[in-house]
């Protein structure tokens, strides 16, 4: 018989280390995560106020579509959400109750650089996803 409870703290801690992983790789900083939570953030915004959103010197994050494809995973591992308005979702993003456990349980956590292995598992994960 399979323990219910241990399987679901299980997957809440893959979850949370999924998500924080993903945090530590992608080059945000933390003024990007916090003005998410407190106003909402969308690409455009992120790319033209890049110096201050984007920790990466390596020219990523001079593309929208780059920055809506990391918008993309963090909303799939748990970290955003999109925002929603009266006529549905819209293009701005605001961190979820897990982004915000995270980042207030470890506010450094964007600036740790992720290691080697970190990115080859992240990258694993978004281009070749289990079937």
């Amino acid at each position: 018989m399979v323990d219910i409870k241990a399987q679901d703290d299980l997957l809440s801690h893959r979850s949370r280390e999924r998500a924080s992983r993903s945090i530590r790789c992608l080059p945000f900083t933390e003024q990007f995560y916090r003005d998410a939570q407190e106003r909402g953030l969308d690409a455009k915004t992120v790319l033209r106020l890049s110096k201050v959103y984007c920790l990466d010197k390596t020219g990523w994050s001079n593309a929208a579509g780059n920055i809506e494809e990391a918008f993309r995973w963090l909303i799939r591992v748990g970290v955003l959400r999109r925002e929603v308005d009266g006529q549905g979702l819209t293009a701005r993003i605001r961190t979820t109750p897990l982004g915000r456990q995270l980042l207030e349980a470890r506010p450094g956590l964007p600036q740790e650089r992720g290691s080697l292995l970190d990115h080859l598992r992240l990258n694993l994960r978004r281009y070749w996803p289990p079937s």
